[in-house]
């Protein structure tokens, strides 16, 4: 005699799919970017200054709109990366002003070609970037207070070496020497399409966005980004190789800050030593713009590039209102605030809506 299962009944049945499962509708998956809040923010920043500067929307102004937001973008992409991953680099700033001192020096000291000043600097400023990541690792101590020493110390190393080799805080012209030419080129050129001239700096930021969002959506070590990001101890105890996933985010910024430091110094062919000071928050604040969070694990390289274009509109729009520019910070505190009190609502929503 053979025994049957007794069929099924509903309270037999799974209480719920799998939420891997699950069809997520456009709008859902839209309110869980963590850059819509700076969206808003920037189309809100575009259509002010449209009504308010007349000379807004010509096409010479937004050139000048995406040059300036280009400078500060390069920088936010890697700093970005870097958030996410649950670290600061208070030091990017005067990185930026490092690089580009050692290549003009060393090209004029040496007498060498150009391109070998740049490509020892590119060697010193990937150094400084294992170094931080790997004092931060070794030691345990808060980036902050890792980073925030580097930076003094590259501030005083700036202004004590230019002065000790050239005598006063600016250096040497090298616009004569050989290689200055192509190397303006690479980090320093411009094109005109029609009557709209585009610094080259655009080309570098939007390459930059496109690895830096392909390494976070489709790699191995954007998901690790997230998960030290998330939790280091966690992280580690699922296998990330934490220490690499550090050093190599802060290489990522030592990279940007090499290629700010080229255009910086093939542009204006002498580097003031002093520069750089504060530049570091305005990365960060672009950063937290686009919607990466302080703590960690949430935002994207997109987010920061949109965060960096809200800095452009105002910088710029503020000079084409002919308003005093001392407002300025004024807008970008307010705008820093409003930005993350959105991204915190837009966050909190996604999660209640999973």
């Amino acid at each position: 005699m053979s025994a049957t299962a007794p069929p099924a009944t509903p309270d037999k049945a799974p209480s719920a799919a799998d939420e891997r499962l699950l069809r997520v509708s456009p709008l859902r998956r839209l309110m869980g970017r963590p850059e819509l809040g700076s969206v808003v923010g920037a189309v809100a920043v575009f259509l002010f200054f449209s009504v308010v500067a007349d000379s807004f929307l010509q096409a010479s102004s937004f050139s000048t709109v995406l040059y300036a937001a280009s400078t500060i973008g390069i920088m936010a992409v890697p700093v970005a990366l870097l958030m996410i991953g649950g670290e600061f680099d208070l030091s990017a700033g005067v990185l930026v002003t490092s690089s580009a001192l050692i290549s003009s020096m060393f090209s004029y000291q040496m007498t060498a070609n150009v391109w070998v000043g740049v490509g020892v600097s590119l060697l010193v400023t990937l150094t400084v970037g294992v170094f931080n990541g790997f004092m931060l690792t070794r030691t345990k101590l808060p980036s902050f207070i890792i980073t925030l020493g580097t930076f003094l110390m590259l501030t005083g190393l700036n202004l004590g070496f230019t002065k000790l080799i050239s005598g006063t805080v600016s250096t040497k012209s090298i616009s004569d020497m050989e290689g200055f030419a192509s190397a303006k080129e690479v980090f320093a050129s411009e094109w005109t399409v029609g009557d709209v001239t585009f610094k080259v700096t655009v080309l570098w930021w939007f390459v930059l966005i496109a690895l830096a969002t392909w390494i976070l959506l489709r790699t191995r070590f954007g998901n690790w980004i997230f998960a030290v990001g998330g939790g280091a101890d966690a992280a580690r105890a699922v296998g990330v190789p934490v220490q690499r996933t550090k050093i190599g985010l802060y290489m990522g910024v030592a990279f940007a800050a090499w290629v700010s430091g080229q255009h910086l110094l093939f542009s204006f062919d002498v580097v003031q030593s002093g520069e750089g000071v504060g530049n570091e928050l305005t990365y960060i604040i672009a950063a937290v713009i686009g919607g990466c969070l302080i703590t960690g694990g949430y935002g994207s390289a997109i987010g920061s590039a949109i965060g960096a274009f809200i800095f452009g509109m105002t910088s710029k729009g503020i000079v084409y209102a002919e308003w005093n520019p001392d407002w300025f910070k004024f807008f970008l505190g307010a705008m820093l605030l409003l930005a993350t009190l959105l991204n915190a609502w837009v966050r909190k929503r996604a999660e209640a809506t999973r």
